[in-house]
């Protein structure tokens, strides 16, 4: 999974992708030329089980950042450029909200609503040519050949139209799986899951989560897949310099529990439909990314393909459970390590121990 970070020029996009990442290295997508680099996903349900278990290794989920070039109107005409946004999984939309007279804004002032309107209308009028051009040959297609499943894709391509037209994203629309699997190649860009990053001055850090929640409230309301987080990149960026102690009595002073970055991170796990279970052991701490409302076979799955094929059951206890008993023999003879099937759907947070063949 890809989120792709786009904004515009001078916007802080670049420098929020390598405190994100740290070391990135050089890569495509598409056909575009990217930094790309892993980020970890904070997760203190590991920290507890690893004091529980005193394992060698840590493992946490990450998530993979791609640092697209600065986005303008003639970027968003090259086909090239488009091409590589649909190869995304999900977008970071870096907006800017910190004031600096030595970096003046591409627009000449501040003003992140409307950079980020104009940016959701450029995705949609792509989206609606694509929608419009395979529209103009199933039409030829249908009245060739009989096929019920070129009807049933009109029916959803005129769905997708009449949402473009009124300038709705795609990503607000619901479908079913049979349709989802339909639409899936056309990887419409207004589809892609959305994450708003707003990206304070120094001066603002001491209210960002209020910031944060003040414009969840004014622009998030019915919206689907659209996300909101603020950070503060000069902040972050003194952070990532000091030793983990410092930089939490750094984030103190300025009233903050946690970085930015880290809410930041786990909003853009969170909006690809992603979720954590856990193993613990001697051994090893892990964090496993699974889809949410996976079943134990196919979470059995993301550790080893033959757990999967050999799947007989999975234990099942959640982390806090598991930590307060004080490991899995007293969680067995409290009956608290349960016993699931293929079918149990995981929970964010379960600790499961996979039985197979």
């Amino acid at each position: 999974m890809k989120t792709a970070i786009i904004g515009l020029p001078q916007v802080g996009k670049t420098s929020l992708f390598k405190i994100l990442t740290g070391v990135a290295r050089e890569s495509r997508l598409g056909g575009t030329a990217v930094q790309v680099g892993m980020a970890q996903v904070p997760d203190r349900r590991l920290d507890k089980l690893a004091e529980l278990f005193q394992p060698p290794k840590i493992t946490h989920a990450s998530v993979e950042y791609a640092d697209m070039p600065a986005l303008s109107k003639d970027a968003l005409r090259d086909a090239g450029y488009v091409g590589s946004l649909r190869v995304g999984d999900a977008f970071l939309h870096v907006l800017r909200l910190f004031e600096n007279d030595t970096v003046m804004h591409v627009e000449g002032s501040l003003d992140p609503e409307r950079d980020w309107r104009s940016l959701e209308l450029e995705l949609i009028l792509s989206d609606l040519e694509v929608v419009e051009k395979r529209l103009d040959r199933l039409e030829k297609d249908i009245k060739r050949m009989n096929d019920p499943r070129l009807a049933k894709e009109r029916e959803l391509l005129l769905l997708c139209k009449e949402a473009l037209e009124a300038e709705r994203p795609l990503r607000e629309l619901e479908w079913d799986a049979e349709a989802e699997k339909m639409l899936r190649g056309f990887q419409f860009l207004s589809g892609k899951p959305m994450l708003l990053v707003l990206n304070l001055g120094e001066e603002q850090a001491g209210r960002l989560e209020a910031i944060e929640q003040e414009y969840k409230a004014k622009w998030l309301g019915e919206h689907k897949n659209l996300g909101i987080a603020a950070v503060c990149g000069s902040v972050e960026a003194e952070i990532a310099e000091l030793p983990d102690e410092e930089a939490q009595q750094y984030l103190e002073s300025y009233g903050l529990k946690r970085s930015g970055l880290e809410r930041l991170i786990q909003a853009s796990y969170a909006l690809l439909g992603m979720m954590s279970f856990l193993t613990a052991g001697e051994t090893e701490v892990r964090a496993w990314t699974i889809p949410q409302n996976s079943t134990a076979v196919k979470a059995a799955g993301a550790i080893h393909s033959d757990f999967e094929k050999k799947f007989i059951r999975a234990e099942v206890i959640h982390w806090e459970k598991l930590v307060g008993l004080g490991g899995y023999p007293q969680a067995r003879q409290q009956g608290e390590l349960r016993l699931e099937g293929k079918e149990y759907v995981v929970q964010d947070g379960d600790v499961l121990v996979i039985r197979h063949g």
